[in-house]
């Protein structure tokens, strides 16, 4: 059951157009997309990264003296636990999801006793149990590829791809400038110096793990998914033979036509024309200082001159 699971694990820096792909990829007929950010990560994740992403964000760790049930309660996933199980104070409070966390415990248990306990069959049995426990799910009855996305989880790509012998991972980049400058539109933001650090990281990983797992690690811009979404994420769908639907040229949560990706993301109309004037929205030093220490990236991913 694990050696055949098929996930598309999509991962990005903080306001880098990860959930913007996430809402695209919504309506493909092929595919189980998760509602929400999937979170997978558990309190075990202890590396030198640790202090520097959220946990909830990693690939988990599981301690080797645990049981399904302890696993299960253990997968962070705060964003669907919180909707289902105190609707009112999630952000999504107003999206229908006939969805309980409880059922889809049992049903993972169920999953990891068929398989046994490993985290390949643990995150294998997470997807597959959230999909049979959201009973408003629309399916098409020719989903065949499960799709999750955690911000910054492409650090862990090669933990994905190692677990998971069908599994591919979508890493998205956007420029610096437009996703710091949404990125201070945030309650309390991050430092220049600190979003900065997380923004290289993650185009090293990304970088590194292409070469390592070439054909299972995909690098998408989300410049071009704004400027064409159906072309640029239908590259993707070719590598994993999948078609390439018209679907994928709108945002949707559930199949349901989206005016905009907030609350799903920061970005909230995913267009060209938005995206480069919100980097110009910095200060003349604040695009120098961007410039500097994005510089070793800038020209891999044709970013140079975009501002």
């Amino acid at each position: 059951m694990t050696a055949d699971f098929r996930l598309l694990m999509i991962g990005a820096m903080y306001e880098n157009g990860g959930n913007t792909s996430h809402r695209f990829l919504d309506g493909h007929p092929q595919m189980f997309v998760y509602p929400f950010e999937s979170q997978p990560g558990t309190r075990y994740v202890n590396d030198m990264m640790s202090s520097l992403f959220p946990l909830k964000y990693r690939w988990p760790v599981f301690p080797l003296d645990s049981s399904p049930e302890q696993d299960y309660k253990l997968i962070i996933d705060e964003e669907c636990k919180v909707r289902a199980r105190t609707p009112n104070v999630s952000k999504f409070r107003n999206i229908p999801f006939d969805f309980n966390d409880d059922e889809r415990g049992r049903l993972y248990v169920k999953y990891v006793q068929q398989t046994g306990r490993s985290r390949g069959a643990n995150m294998s049995a997470f997807f597959r149990a959230t999909f049979e426990a959201w009973k408003d799910y629309k399916r098409s009855g020719r989903e065949s590829v499960y799709v999750g996305y955690s911000p910054i989880i492409t650090v862990d790509a090669d933990k994905i791809l190692n677990d998971l012998p069908q599994a591919h991972v979508l890493h998205i980049v956007r420029n610096p400038w437009s996703a710091f400058a949404d990125t201070l539109k945030r309650p309390v933001p991050m430092s220049l110096e600190h979003y900065l650090l997380g923004w290289t990281l993650n185009q090293y990983y990304a970088l590194l793990f292409k070469e390592r797992y070439p054909g299972r690690l995909h690098i998408v811009r989300t410049e071009d998914v704004m400027q064409d979404p159906r072309a640029a994420l239908g590259k993707v769908c070719d590598k994993l033979g999948l078609e390439t639907p018209s679907s994928l040229s709108k945002i949707s949560w559930n199949g349901v036509e989206l005016q905009q990706v907030s609350p799903w993301g920061t970005i909230r109309t995913p267009t060209p024309e938005i995206n480069r004037k919100t980097a110009l929205e910095l200060s003349p030093n604040q695009i120098e200082e961007i410039r500097q220490r994005a510089c070793p990236y800038l020209e891999s991913f044709d970013y140079k001159n975009y501002i």
